[in-house]
């Protein structure tokens, strides 16, 4: 008995530990391929999730229809913590407005749980296939010179590549022609073998060529220089458009009807991490904003860029195909 009283006093006294994830392991899905922008920071977020939450977590990258395999998948899953979705503004904003029909609502389909980052875009030319191509204001002569002739490529139809090569052409007063690609490594071979004339990449992925020298970065589309990229002009300011800026955002979904506490368990332990200095130094070397935000923050600002990129698809005529 005073061995049963002990052991009991024990326990009692012992730290109580955190409920284990549901399902394990946890698996990460996104619609994009392995060395996009939104791959790279998945895998850097596995790591420390993977310890905060005591169970493996893994990316499965599921390409194709700008993300729309990976979005359905996800939301016919079922919602048992098992299965969370790295969205992006083009899969569940700009493709609402792209897409004729989507097998899934955007917005009735998923649980938001966090924005992770501010993801810009940045002008490039291959400074071998394109050396004439010094400025982005050699790029709009080149265009205005050849109206329908010069090309694009982009990580998809929908994708923020395609709509900020259209935005851009819209500011500009140019007629070039978008090519889609199956993601952002697929367009930048297009790009390094002169298959295209420029490429409007997310900053991330495009970092590392452009160090290495393999591309030339011609402007970014914010309103104020990239610290990741310095030396690199803002699009308003190298390309003499005023105003010009276009940025997009990542963020994570569960499908719905997942459990309120296991996505507010996931949203904080995932805004712990990308709050954390030494993790938000990464994502700003990656040429990222880091950003978080509660549930309900995160699908306004979801139904707010439903509208804006609503207009920009319907003023620039872009299509899926």
């Amino acid at each position: 008995m005073r061995r049963m009283l002990l052991a009991a006093l024990l326990l009692a006294a012992a730290p109580v530990c955190a409920e284990p994830w549901p399902t394990r392991p946890l698996t990460i899905m996104s619609g994009f391929p392995n060395g996009s922008g939104i791959d790279i920071y998945a895998r850097m977020l596995a790591e420390p999730l993977s310890r905060v939450l005591e169970t493996p977590v893994v990316i499965d990258n599921r390409v194709g229809a700008g993300g729309n395999v990976a979005s359905e998948l996800v939301a016919k899953s079922r919602p048992d913590g098992g299965l969370v979705l790295f969205g992006t503004a083009g899969t569940h904003a700009i493709n609402a407005a792209l897409y004729a029909r989507l097998n899934f609502n955007v917005l009735d389909d998923f649980a938001p749980v966090t924005l992770l980052a501010d993801v810009p875009n940045v002008l490039l030319v291959s400074p071998t296939q394109r050396p004439q191509y010094q400025t982005c204001a050699d790029v709009i002569a080149a265009a205005k010179a050849a109206p329908g002739k010069l090309n694009y490529a982009s990580t998809g139809n929908g994708a923020s590549t395609h709509l900020a090569g259209a935005q851009f052409a819209m500011a500009a007063g140019i007629d070039v022609v978008h090519v889609p690609y199956r993601g952002g490594p697929f367009a930048m071979t297009a790009l390094l073998t002169g298959e295209v004339d420029f490429f409007l990449h997310q900053t991330g992925p495009a970092i590392g060529p452009w160090q290495q020298g393999q591309v030339r970065a011609l402007g970014v589309t914010l309103r104020q220089p990239l610290a990741a990229m310095q030396g690199v002009p803002t699009m308003e300011m190298a390309c003499s458009l005023p105003g010009f800026e276009s940025t997009t955002w990542y963020g994570l979904f569960f499908p719905a009807r997942t459990p309120e506490a296991l996505v507010r368990r996931l949203n904080e332990a995932v805004v712990a991490i990308v709050r954390d200095p030494a993790f938000s130094a990464r994502l700003v070397a990656q040429g990222l904003a880091p950003l978080t935000s509660t549930p309900e923050a995160m699908r306004a600002q979801q139904i707010a860029d439903m509208a804006k990129w609503r207009e920009i698809v319907q003023r620039s005529g872009a299509r899926a195909e």
